[in-house]
């Protein structure tokens, strides 16, 4: 499939000759480097990524790092020094002006940190703007205006101006205005920064809900790890004008490809991103509900456990079997697990985020069952794992160590 979005080999450099000293750049000079001897500053050095159809790709990375003009060179608000950019597989740095221009109105939209609207215009006359701009007719523009203030619930609000709107209320419009011309791809410069907390965190849930109806693909910039998690399919970690890794959240937690993206990820806390499948270990040890107490017992002897899982055909999870239960079986002398199998015991999904599962893990008696929708066994997770906050994709330990 071919990507919404790709970039190869892009290079900025401000100054009044930059196409002189790229070649130092591609040779290896650093940024600091060049500004010294030259005063030319670099803003985006080899960065190449794709990024997919309906696709959340977050850049980040602290202040000057590059972020943010690496997404206005995506859509040539600033031009790039050198470079390809793809949009379906068209190379836009070679665009006319025209095209640009129509590129940037009917297929690119951006949304900005400080809203930027228009003060004199009302909110739906601000939202309505790029409709306005390709010509659409009045009713036509205003009647989808309305439509997209409705889904960012400010339909009521349409007719105020944007002083009479709070800091928040501003960006749904911001954002409103950048849907209304229903874009291919938008473009988020820090949208969500300059707004309080708690409002930062709504507008971040509400993202994601129109994602979840509108299957957008966002190229979002922030220097919010915690927001670059939450909110990207994959995070792309810039430094001094480059990408030191892209990968997902997890991979970006668990896998930290430098000392930088580590000591950036270090103080996260990894219980609100990653999920059960990342703790769970497959169990080595478990019976068959046909088997009887005995084979429960002499199991749990040779794997040193208190308990042990029965499962059924294809691995579907029956139940577990605690060694006292079966001591007892086997004692008054009986055959069958049916009696001793306790079926009301703590199971979870894989994609369950590993802080929902403490208030289980905190009265377990058991470990916890990792299953899909047809109860298929596919892993556990030891209750210390929870409790510790273990982050990786289950300790080397015995598999079937169970407390």
């Amino acid at each position: 499939m071919v990507p919404k979005i790709e970039i190869r080999n892009l290079y900025k450099i401000f100054g009044p000759n930059p196409k002189r000293y790229l070649k130092r750049l591609q040779g290896g000079a650093s940024k600091e480097k060049l500004f010294r001897e030259t005063g030319h500053t670099v803003g985006v050095n080899r960065v190449s990524f794709s990024v997919k159809q309906a696709e959340i790709f977050v850049v980040m990375g602290l202040s000057g790092s590059g972020k943010s003009t690496l997404i206005r060179c995506i859509n040539r608000l600033i031009e790039p020094t050198s470079g390809e950019i793809f949009f379906d597989d068209k190379d836009i740095t070679r665009l006319s002006p025209r095209e640009l221009r129509l590129l940037r109105q009917e297929k690119v939209a951006m949304v900005f940190q400080h809203f930027a609207l228009l003060p004199h215009r009302t909110i739906l006359q601000n939202v309505a703007y790029g409709l306005e701009i390709q010509g659409i007719k009045k009713e036509a523009r205003e009647k989808t205006a309305q439509a997209v203030l409705g889904s960012v619930g400010l339909k009521e609000w349409s007719d105020v101006y944007p002083e009479q709107l709070s800091g928040g209320m501003q960006q749904r419009v911001g954002l409103a205005r950048a849907l209304a011309v229903d874009p291919d791809v938008l473009l988020m410069d820090e949208p969500f920064s300059a707004l309080d907390p708690l409002i930062r965190k709504e507008m971040q849930e509400e993202l994601m809900e129109l994602q979840e109806k509108m299957r957008k693909t966002i190229i979002f910039i922030t220097h919010d790890l915690d927001e670059a998690l939450k909110l990207g399919d994959r995070i792309a970690i810039m430094k001094d004008g480059s990408i030191d890794q892209i990968g997902t959240p997890e991979e970006i937690l668990t896998n930290p490809a430098t000392g930088y993206v580590a000591n950036f990820v270090n103080d996260v806390d990894r219980s609100r991103i990653l999920k059960a499948e990342h703790i769970m270990i497959r169990p080595t040890a478990h019976i068959s509900a046909s088997d009887g107490p005995r084979v429960a017992l002499r199991k749990m002897r040779e794997e040193a456990l208190s308990s042990i899982f029965v499962i059924g055909h294809d691995r579907t999870l029956v139940g577990i079997v605690t060694v006292d239960r079966a001591v007892e079986a086997v004692k008054k002398r009986e055959n069958a697990l049916q009696k001793i199998v306790e079926t009301d015991i703590p199971m979870t999904s894989p994609d369950t985020p590993i802080q929902d599962l403490f208030p289980v893990a905190a009265t377990a008696r058991v470990p916890i069952a990792v299953v899909d929708e047809k109860r298929k066994l596919l892993g556990i997770i030891v209750r210390v794992s929870v409790l510790a906050g273990l982050v990786g994709r289950g300790e080397k330990n015995n598999a079937g160590a169970l407390v």
